[in-house]
């Protein structure tokens, strides 16, 4: 196909919104090109609401065509969280027609250098984003997110992820120059010059290993920080969350397309039910690049087996927060209550662990008992979710079974603060929604004394279920915390405290264990939150992800540098 989008129009369209990110990940201040609320859609090419269900509805019971070589199949079989069949299939793949294929095109993109691939991803996102709508509805069907938070999370929020990612690509790419004349002086003699040319070489086929949770937000990127340091891609998506990453391969393979470059640069492996591709992929000598988010046991198996490949793995923790004090209870209940509840838990940021002094703790109410502090907590989460009109907004789906399964065996491991409640959803009959549920467990009582809180606290337990651990002091807090990302890891860390020394303590701590910790949150901002070109989402410094999103060393090893000298 000849190329319709040449390098000087996407350098026009796209070069500024580039600059402006990379002067984002520089000062760390707020940034987004892309609008998070719904109605700010529908004009300059953007579906509308209306226009973006209408394109999500259409796609049911039908195909995603994607014409890439090896298609020996059609595959499918994903149903809503909330209780719809979607009926949608996608090609399957011959891996050995197709790798192949995927790896002809690596050449001319590597040759094209880093500033035509970061406008031709930038397209790629720009067309996304126009999408937004009819994104959100596949993330919503896919993931059990409630709309609101699919249009935000999957939409821009996601876009957002996947930019910074080629804004960070393309810095260490750029770091080095293309060229470079050298001379050395000799004294008397003629001086030594060489003439050097610079050029960033892919490493090859990344693979993608989709989650079910958050397809598009924690896919985008290891996809675009692959695809701008010059390599393939092949996105392998969670089986229950198909159509976000399906979408996102149509429209790169369009873009590639259009722009003149070999459109099998991304293909999708879509999977048979059962088949198990991913560990199949993973070992593949083409296979050099693998993002995973998920299980902690398969990324394991991912950094022990994917030997030939560079393995970036987003596994799974036991989130933390300490409760020593605080001079607005209110808000600090307010805030919990709701990084609780938000989507069901189903988040890995979300806390589980909140550790509370038995003696209780001090506030700008008065002193407050372990007890009422949870008892509190507990009101703050029941009144939040009261309403169920409200409730389905914040909660969301149950997205598997097994995530039921663990809320269900929740109340059998200690005593129940708030128990958990099933919520009616008028407009998706079929949907699971239930509010969280609060745990009281000893942080002093081990297992060998008849009682296993300390096996229930130390492992992860995702989902809609919290444990209000009691602990003997805030040094002991301290101490539960280090112990439990060293050895368990995690993705985020609170605390709440009034005391400079507390707090000196608790940002010690993880300093030292490389977790990343939000103190005092009381208004707006959320620990289970995290904002593009501004936050770490990770440390890759702890058992609970190896890699941070987004930071130089995501992309930098995609690539390798190869010099060429020639005498001058």
């Amino acid at each position: 196909m000849a190329a319709e989008l040449t390098a000087h129009e996407l350098i026009a369209k796209h070069r500024p919104t580039l600059d402006q990110a990379l002067e984002a990940i520089r000062t760390r201040a707020y940034w987004s090109p892309h609008p998070e609320h719904p109605k700010a859609y529908g004009e300059n090419g953007s579906l509308s609401a209306e226009e973006g269900k209408a394109a999500f509805e259409a796609l049911l019971g039908d195909r995603v065509t994607i014409d890439q070589p090896g298609t020996d199949d059609w595959v499918g079989g994903e149903l809503s969280p909330f209780g719809i069949e979607l009926g949608v299939t996608y090609p399957h793949a011959d891996i050995d027609v197709l790798l192949p294929a995927m790896k002809a095109g690596q050449r001319a993109w590597r040759d094209a250098g880093a500033e035509a691939r970061a406008m031709v991803c930038l397209e790629i996102l720009k067309r996304i984003s126009d999408r937004t709508h009819e994104f959100a509805h596949a993330v919503m069907h896919t993931s059990g997110q409630a709309f609101m938070m699919a249009f935000q999370a999957g939409g821009p929020h996601a876009q957002d992820r996947g930019l910074e990612a080629v804004a960070y690509a393309y810095a260490e790419q750029v770091r080095t120059p293309d060229a470079a004349e050298w001379t050395k002086p000799q004294g008397k003699r003629d001086p030594l010059a060489l003439d050097k040319r610079f050029t960033p070489v892919p490493r090859g086929i990344a693979l993608l290993i989709g989650c079910n949770t958050f397809p598009t937000w924690n896919g985008y990127p290891g996809l675009f920080a692959s695809l701008a340091t010059g390599n393939a891609v092949l996105v392998k998506p969670h089986p229950r969350a198909v159509l976000p990453l399906a979408l996102t391969v149509q429209v790169a393979r369009e873009v590639l397309a259009e722009a003149g470059f070999d459109a099998n640069l991304v293909a999708l492996a879509a999977e048979r039910p059962g088949e198990g591709i991913a560990k199949t992929l993973a070992v593949r000598p083409e296979i050099r690049i693998i993002d995973y988010t998920g299980s902690t046991a398969f990324g394991d198996w991912l950094e022990a087996n994917a030997r030939q490949a560079q393995v970036y793995t987003e596994k799974a923790g036991v989130n933390t927060v300490i409760v020593e004090s605080t001079d607005n209870y209110k808000g600090m209940l307010a805030n919990l209550a709701f990084s609780l509840s938000l989507y069901s838990g189903q988040m890995c940021t979300t806390p589980q662990n909140l550790l509370i002094p038995r003696d209780g703790i001090t506030t700008d109410a008065g002193p407050k008992s372990y007890d009422e502090v949870v008892a509190d907590l507990a009101k703050s989460v029941g009144g939040l979710l009261g309403d169920d009109a409200r409730a389905n907004a914040l909660l969301g789906a149950i997205v598997n079974p097994d995530v039921q399964a663990r809320l269900e065996a929740a109340s059998g491991l200690g005593e129940v603060a708030l128990a958990s409640r099933e919520v009616a959803n008028p407009e998706f009959p079929k949907a699971t929604v239930r509010t969280p549920v609060i745990v009281k467990l000893d942080g002093a009582r081990k297992y060998w004394e008849g009682a296993d809180d300390e096996t229930a606290y130390l492992s992860e337990c995702f989902g809609p279920v919290s444990f209000a651990v009691a602990v003997d002091s805030a040094a002991d807090a301290v101490q539960l915390l280090r112990r439990t990302v060293g050895e368990k890891g995690a993705m985020t860390v609170g605390a709440y405290t009034t005391s400079d020394e507390v707090a000196a303590s608790i940002e010690e701590a993880c300093l030292e264990e490389c977790a990343q910790l939000s103190l005092n949150l009381t208004g707006g901002v959320y620990v289970n939150q995290t904002a593009a070109f501004s936050d770490f989402h990770g440390s890759g410094g702890n058992p609970a992800a190896n890699a941070a999103l987004c930071d130089g060393a995501f992309v930098a090893n995609r690539f390798r540098v190869v010099e060429v000298r020639r005498e001058a």
